[in-house]
């Protein structure tokens, strides 16, 4: 049997999260009350209700009754219940933005306060669960499709999951590099397909671009060189307690060089337990600046 609490920051995504879990085929059950936990799993793990997998979210809507939730959880560990949390968190930064948007209060902002104190507020009296989770998403760059994908690897897919997410990036200089770089990569040393009249209208997303740019040993031993680097640091990053890494690789225009070596990366990483995912800022900028 499988027993899942979701908590989190408020509008982080755990209702998203909940609504996944349930499509899955979860039982799941929304805000229930700290002193109902219990007798909830005890009903859970009683063989005759034959129920696989279920899923409970608890959050700052429980009140003062969250305080309660570490003796209730121990409650459930001396009865030789199993079960696991998975916390959703996301940057102050895009908690604020994303309330504004949808024009609603914070739950622990005082009426007519500032969003941004609610959430500091929360983040303080949550930060106990944070530290029991088995698992931590951070959705504060994560597309819903792909927030979705990380649960079916973990919940679906029963597959090792590292609370560490990488973004590799493509970008052109000629744009700017990336604010939230981490690690910027360099790849104007390489063959240029934009001479080549032919090839200049393709992206690094085209076999063709692709061939072009990997048909030199330069660029075959600059990727085995960056991948070395890449899982030499990530787990140096870990242990510093950095949970995500945004790499960004960049040549003039953002849409040959730079987009192939970008997802010669990710298909590597791929193969690793890390999260990844790929993102391609400029790529089509060329075509648009040219337009006006």
């Amino acid at each position: 049997m499988r027993f899942v609490i979701v908590t989190g920051m408020s509008g982080a995504g755990k209702a998203t999260a909940l609504k996944t879990l349930e499509d899955a085929g979860f039982f799941c059950v929304d805000n229930l009350p700290i002193q109902l936990i219990k007798r909830f799993a005890e009903i859970a793990y009683d063989a005759q209700i034959q129920v696989d997998e279920v899923a409970i979210s608890v959050d700052i809507r429980s009140g003062r009754a969250l305080s309660q939730l570490n003796s209730c959880l121990s409650e459930i560990r001396d009865a030789g219940w199993k079960y696991e949390i998975l916390f959703v968190d996301c940057s102050n930064e895009t908690l604020v933005r994303r309330y504004k948007e949808t024009r609603r209060n914070h739950p622990l902002s005082v009426k007519g306060g500032r969003i941004i104190d609610g959430i500091k507020k929360e983040r303080v009296l949550i930060e106990f669960i944070r530290e029991e989770a088995d698992y931590i998403i951070d959705t504060s760059n994560l597309l819903v499709q792909e927030f979705k994908a990380e649960l079916d690897k973990i919940f679906v897919q029963d597959m090792e999951y590292s609370n560490f997410i990488i973004t590799v990036m493509s970008f052109g200089f000629k744009y700017g590099i990336p604010r939230d770089s981490d690690m910027v990569q360099d790849v104007r040393f390489l063959p240029n397909p934009y001479y080549d009249e032919k090839l200049r209208p393709l992206t690094g997303n085209d076999k063709e671009i692709q061939e072009y740019v990997m048909n030199c040993k330069e660029s075959s031993e600059f990727l085995d060189k960056l991948m070395d680097m890449i899982f030499f640091l990530v787990p140096n990053y870990i242990k510093e307690g950095k949970n995500q890494l945004v790499i960004s690789v960049g040549c003039t225009g953002g849409k040959h060089r730079s987009v192939t070596i970008a997802n010669a990366v990710y298909d590597r990483l791929q193969k690793s337990r890390y999260t990844v995912r790929i993102l391609h800022r400029d790529i089509g900028k060329d075509a648009i600046v040219k337009k006006l």
